[in-house]
């Protein structure tokens, strides 16, 4: 099979990695893909994939591409193009896609949407609210105490969410969002939710419309600082499983949010074939929803794909052909770690164009992958592209060995500026 994937991030990068080590995969493209993505090779044949310069919001382009191409699947990863409806023009031009469609891909292009919806349909979230306007927003932050998620409603790349602890911080927030637009358009209208206690887990589900497969637990950093410090991030590290659920907790968590959310999709006409990822705080009164988002996590996928069995192009066909319940998802026992090097100053202001050695020698270690996430070639040297410049991953028989082995590949990669969390997966040690 022919396969066109779309975006150019450490995300995508693992996607494009474990779709090469499928035996039905004769042909990869990426578009627009990065200097890591350039350098994988197929296993059923050992050719490159090969890094289209396209955009991944460049719909007309992508579409004019894919026409002269004819892949047999295009794997539509990032929000921002599943918002617009690339998956959508693709299927009515006759080329088969896989990822939500438009209407579905709602549940993270509108926090007011996937907000009214888990209300109407009795999936456990935060007192929240909607507002237009920053008066109402401040009243009712106000009832809050302050202590609030406020939140654009629009995509923010992973960054829309401002926590605030008091009443001056509340009305700061949102006026940075709907006054000041600091996240664009994104910010016209606003969710604001109530500051919830506990324990934050990354839930993950292939959905086919149907049937939702959970994937193991993940816990996602987001904080740029140690120690949970710092601005929102798109997040700064991950690892998988967390040690906060058993299986049968999370499959317990999974169905209080996934039964209702499908029975929620089927009784309004969604048909959401595609991954369904819930932030989920574990509170004192049980699980709560924070956010939907309707694709891979990054970097959750940098963890989840290592350590997942299946061939993932036969997953993607059974998610797109409404096949899941024929599927048994399989993973192996390893715990797996990441770590995000980033640029300094993110996920403000930075520089880019800084050279990068030593990945040669971290992706070298045995059972450890390195991510490009924001990177490109210059001059045929790796540069830094981005505010997340790596995932550094690896995987072993137990937690801290992973996270031992993350950082040691982290200690063999330089690049100016580099800034780096120095406590992932410090949660799970306890």
């Amino acid at each position: 099979m022919k396969v066109l994937v779309v975006g150019g991030g450490g995300r995508e990068h693992a996607v494009v990695w474990k779709l090469a080590q499928s035996e039905r995969v004769s042909r990869m493209w990426c578009a627009p893909g990065n200097a890591g993505i350039a350098g994988e090779k197929l296993a059923s044949n050992g050719s490159s994939v090969e890094c289209v310069p396209i955009g991944a919001k460049d719909l007309a382009d992508m579409l004019a591409f894919a026409k002269a191409e004819k892949p047999d699947l295009t794997v539509v990863v990032p929000d921002d193009p599943l918002a617009l409806g690339m998956v959508d023009l693709f299927e009515e031009n006759g080329l088969p896609a896989w990822g939500p469609n438009q209407r579905a891909a709602r549940f993270e292009a509108s926090k007011v949407f996937s907000q009214e919806f888990m209300e109407r349909h009795g999936i456990p979230t935060a007192r929240s609210g909607m507002f237009s306007d920053a008066a109402e927003a401040k009243a009712f932050a106000r009832s809050l105490q302050g202590r609030c998620a406020v939140k654009a409603d629009g995509l923010a790349l992973g960054k829309g969410v401002l926590l605030t602890e008091n009443i001056a911080d509340a009305e700061v927030a949102i006026d940075e969002i709907m006054t000041e637009k600091a996240f664009g358009d994104a910010g016209a209208e606003i969710v604001i939710q109530e500051l919830l206690s506990g324990m934050e887990v990354s839930l993950h589900a292939l959905v086919d419309g149907r049937t939702g497969c959970l994937f193991p637990t993940s816990q996602d950093h987001k904080r740029a600082l140690d120690g949970d410090a710092g601005l929102n991030t798109g997040g700064m590290g991950t690892y998988s499983p967390a040690p906060f659920l058993s299986d049968d907790e999370l499959e317990t968590v999974g169905r209080q949010v996934l039964d209702p959310w499908l029975k929620g999709c089927e009784e309004e006409g969604i048909d959401f074939k595609g991954i369904l990822y819930p932030g989920v705080m574990l509170t004192a009164d049980g699980p709560k929803v924070l956010e939907f988002n309707a694709r891979f996590g990054d970097p959750e996928t940098q963890v989840y794909l290592p350590r997942l069995e299946n061939d993932l192009l036969e997953l993607l066909l059974a998610s797109r052909e409404g096949r899941l319940g024929e599927v048994t998802m399989r993973w192996k026992p390893e715990v797996a770690v990441c770590v995000v090097m980033a640029s300094g100053g993110y996920p403000q202001s930075y520089e880019k164009g800084k050279e990068i050695d030593g990945i040669a020698e971290a992706d070298a270690l045995p059972d450890t992958k390195v991510f490009h996430a924001g990177t490109k070639f210059s001059d045929g040297r790796v540069v830094t592209n981005g505010g997340r410049v790596l995932g550094v991953t690896a995987w072993r028989g137990d937690l801290a060995s992973a996270r031992d082995a993350a950082y040691a590949a982290v200690a063999k990669i330089r690049f100016e500026g580099a800034h780096v969390r120095s406590d992932i997966a410090a949660k799970g040690l306890g």
